[in-house]
């Protein structure tokens, strides 16, 4: 049996000119120089390659349990990468040695039974159109391909290649792993191509990824060099720093000899293991593609190989005619004088072996399309095993010639072979685990070459194993190189996708006021809790503080002394009127509402302690009100006072009726009116909607702020209006006194003092609903301090310096002198009593 294998190195070609008839070999001496080129690399690559097939017939011939009693045997022809070449190589064997006839074979020794070739599905392609006919199975060790699946037009055809049908995910996980989000694709341009770029577009925009350029490799660029001058300046004008080249190398065959004139400068390449950017560069310019990332199958152990190559040698093998030839490229040396290869003088040493070669890996794990060879070997002589096992069970039974029965079989029974990838993958529907190792190329002086091992990947398990420490970047990245369209947007920063471009370009725009960001290329800010406040930097959001106007802090400090102060202040007064009760500046002024009216402003300080420290439900409810009440009777005592002066003075007159309303009962009945008025109005305000303690979240930034809420505004307002008429009622009627005569007359000191209280209340209004938090505590508290103080300073400043420092002045005969000249500027003297009547009265 036969087993027939294509693309093999051009070295071995010639010895099959050299050596056998060869009608369809080009003779060709190979130079010394072939070390010092590209050719050098593609030789042992293709040469391992017949070395695995070789070691997998040995191994085969030599299992008793694999095809017993029947030994594998080959044919060798060369495609030299050509279709042409292909569909004669494929008409050549059919016919024998003899002219090229279809149908027809000279050969009276029996041909091959299977085929095994084809590094390219072109090459596959062609040779399937003539082998078909005769029902030839045909082992394709190169990549994938989709087209030859299809059974219609390619029956006989099977791959061991890899159907990379998660080599996309592997990209995807590879590009977010390093954070790449700006990719440029180069394709090649066929239906492989854009099968695999349109399953690795949709991939990428499901992960957030973009294509920054896409780019078809044409089989042949034009002959003047134009098309490949633009071709390559989109890739190197294109901002992206990455860029992911897909396709075989008989794809990339013309893209790859461009590549020696356009070097891509600061550009990272990751690539497959299927494109070979060694054919059609010297060890100069592979020195560029240094730091390349590489994805490849796992590659297999093969037991016993590495022992086979090193047991390689010409003097152990002289049967060997293609190692003889291998022998003398290699070492650059002759095995005799009588050999083909020029400018090469001296003999070859005997302790010479593969293992001395520094270029050449001969470890365990072969490449990649070698161990397709492998398998593909094996896969024909188990199908040929269990072919055989059948017949003869056939045979048997039936009592016929053994031998016949085997021709026959080969004929006309179908072959059980099945590709990996069918084994694997049946009908393409179902996705398996796949497995990929990531290499890394590397390119050291004395034109040492690596392909090491970094990391791999299992795309239909997510997992992803990289060791960046062992990963050697171009020479143009100091560090591990980043492309992205945009600079990552850090804490505190949102994205904002830039109109009608990819969502990989975007602006960063800083996150709103309340709202955080604590990763890098946020795409929403995040919005702190209701007990939180975004940091500065609006990263991380803090918790807030718990805050009240505080005794503790300046600000309640300072308000609760003044409040003790001016308090202190008032019970000072209080006790001066009182020590000084029988004087007649205080019986003038009616000293019962002057007590009256200092104990509710030493009352007014005092309550605006309530709205000072942590409040409670306590608090809450008296605060209000109780400031309410003992304004009001402030007010109504201020009020009482001005009806007083007016009437004092209106009562004079013979036969008034106004006598009787002069009383202290008549005082205290209006004050205690205007307070029974105001206290319902409490009472209303604390049966429907009282104030109650809340929690203010929203007031002062990274602060909350313990307060009563008034519960009511309306009531509230009610309160504040009814302080309001009162205090323009007093207002009014002191207005209108200011013209009495001045000894009897505190009318003008009660105007500025309603005018101050109006002032303030109308400006703390003004601001209420604009004002929130501690501030707005704080300015009730003024409000409060100062509209008393107002009404203190105003009303008692005068007083007290007439009895503290002008005491002289505080006599009755003082008092009578201005009465008298007070009459005659009026000239009134009818309408007024003697002053002594009048102060009589007003007591």
């Amino acid at each position: 049996f036969f087993i027939w294998i294509t693309e093999i190195p051009d070295f071995m070609s010639n010895t099959l000119t050299t050596m056998t008839p060869c009608y369809f070999c080009a003779h060709r001496v190979l130079p010394a120089s072939l070390l010092s080129s590209s050719h050098f690399r593609v030789m042992l690559k293709h040469y391992q390659h017949f070395l695995i097939f070789q070691f997998a017939v040995d191994e085969i011939n030599k299992n008793p349990h694999l095809l017993p009693n029947i030994t594998l045997g080959y044919q060798l022809f060369n495609n030299f990468h050509n279709n042409k070449l292909a569909v004669e190589n494929s008409l050549i064997w059919l016919s024998g040695r003899g002219p090229t006839i279809p149908n027809y074979s000279c050969d009276r020794q029996p041909k091959s039974v299977a085929v095994i070739g084809g590094m390219s599905s072109s090459l596959s392609m062609s040779m399937a159109t003539i082998l078909k006919l005769y029902k030839v199975p045909q082992i394709n060790y190169g990549p994938f391909d989709l087209l030859l699946t299809d059974k219609a037009q390619y029956p006989y055809v099977y791959q061991m290649g890899s159907r990379e049908a998660t080599l996309h995910l592997a990209v995807i996980q590879l590009m977010l792993h390093f954070d790449w989000t700006w990719i440029g694709l180069i394709l090649s341009d066929n239906t492989r191509g854009e099968y695999f770029f349109n399953q690795l577009k949709e991939e990428m925009v499901r992960n957030g990824l973009c294509v920054a350029f896409k780019e078809s490799v044409p089989t042949i660029f034009d002959t003047e060099n134009i098309e490949a001058i633009k071709f390559f300046f989109r890739i190197i004008v294109s901002s992206s720093n990455v860029i992911f080249i897909y396709g075989d190398a008989e794809c990339f065959q013309e893209f790859s000899i461009e590549m020696i004139d356009f070097v891509l400068y600061g550009k990272m390449l990751v690539t497959t293991s299927s494109w070979d950017f060694s054919v059609g560069s010297n060890y100069e310019i592979i020195n560029h593609y240094h730091g390349t990332i590489i994805f490849s199958p796992s590659k297999i152990e093969v037991p016993g190989f590495t022992d086979f190559l090193r047991s390689l040698n010409p003097s152990v093998n002289p049967e060997d005619i293609f190692l003889k030839t291998f022998w003398e490229l290699v070492f650059s040396c002759k095995l005799s004088e009588g050999s083909p290869v020029e400018m090469i003088h001296s003999l070859c040493q005997e302790h010479l072996s593969l293992a001395h070669l520094p270029r050449v890996d001969l470890d365990k794990h072969i490449i990649e399309q070698s161990s397709y060879v492998y398998k593909a070997v094996y896969l024909v002589a188990q199908a040929l095993h269990q072919m055989l096992h059948t017949t003869e069970k056939e045979t048997i039974e039936l009592g016929a010639n053994p031998v016949v029965s085997w021709k026959v079989a080969f004929l006309f029974h179908p072959w059980p072979v099945k590709s990996v990838s069918d084994e694997s993958c049946g009908d393409g529907s179902r996705m398996t685990a796949e497995k990929y190792d990531i290499l890394n190329f590397k390119s050291f002086p004395d034109r040492i070459e690596a392909l090491v091992k970094v990391g791999e990947v299992i795309p239909h398990y997510q997992g992803l194993s990289i060791n960046e420490a062992n990963i050697d970047w171009p020479e143009d990245f100091s560090q591990t190189p980043s492309s992205k369209c945009s600079l990552s947007c850090g804490p505190g920063f949102k994205k904002t996708i830039r109109e009608g471009q990819p969502i990989c370009c975007f602006d960063c725009t800083p996150c709103p006021e309340g709202e955080i960001s604590n990763q890098t290329d946020a795409e929403q800010c995040l919005q702190c809790s209701e007990y939180q406040y975004p940091s500065k930097e609006k990263d991380r959001c803090l918790d807030k503080t718990v805050t009240f106007l505080a005794y503790e802090e300046p600000l309640g400090m300072t308000l609760a002394c003044l409040a003790l102060c001016f308090s202190l202040l008032t019970t000072l007064i209080l006790t001066v009127f009182v020590k000084h009760r029988d004087t007649p500046i205080v019986k003038a002024n009616n000293r019962s509402l002057s007590y009256t009216l200092l104990i509710s402003l030493s009352l007014c300080f005092l309550c605006s302690l309530l709205f000072i420290g942590r409040p409670n439900t306590a608090t809450c409810l008296l605060r209000q009100t109780a400031f309410a009440v003992v304004f009001t009777v402030a007010i109504a005592s201020i009020l009482a006072k001005t009806i007083t002066v007016v009437l004092a003075f209106k009562a004079t007159n013979p036969g008034s009726k106004l006598k009787r309303c002069l009383g202290s009962t008549a005082s205290y009945s209006l004050i205690l009116i205007c307070t029974l008025i105001q206290m319902c109005l409490c009472g209303i305000w604390l049966g429907t909607y009282p104030p109650f303690l809340e929690v203010d979240v929203h007031s002062e930034p990274g602060f909350i702020v313990i307060q009563c809420n008034e519960g009511s505004i309306i009531s509230f307002y009610c309160v504040l209006v009814y302080l309001g008429f009162l205090a323009l009622g007093s207002f009014t009627m002191a207005f209108l006194a200011r013209n009495l005569p001045d000894t009897f007359n505190e009318a003008k000191f009660m105007t500025f003092s309603m005018l101050v209280f109006c002032s303030v209340w109308i400006s703390f209004l003004l601001t209420y609903q604009s004002t929130k938090g501690k501030a707005m505590v704080a300015m009730e508290v003024f409000s409060i301090l100062a509209s008393s103080a107002g009404i203190l300073i105003c009303i008692f400043a005068p007083k007290c310096y007439v009895i503290l420092l002008r005491s002289d002045r505080n006599t009755l005969h003082i008092l009578k002198i201005k009465a008298n000249t007070s009459e005659r500027r009026t000239k009134s003297s009818a309408s007024l009593s003697p002053p002594k009547t009048k102060l009589e009265t007003i007591n």
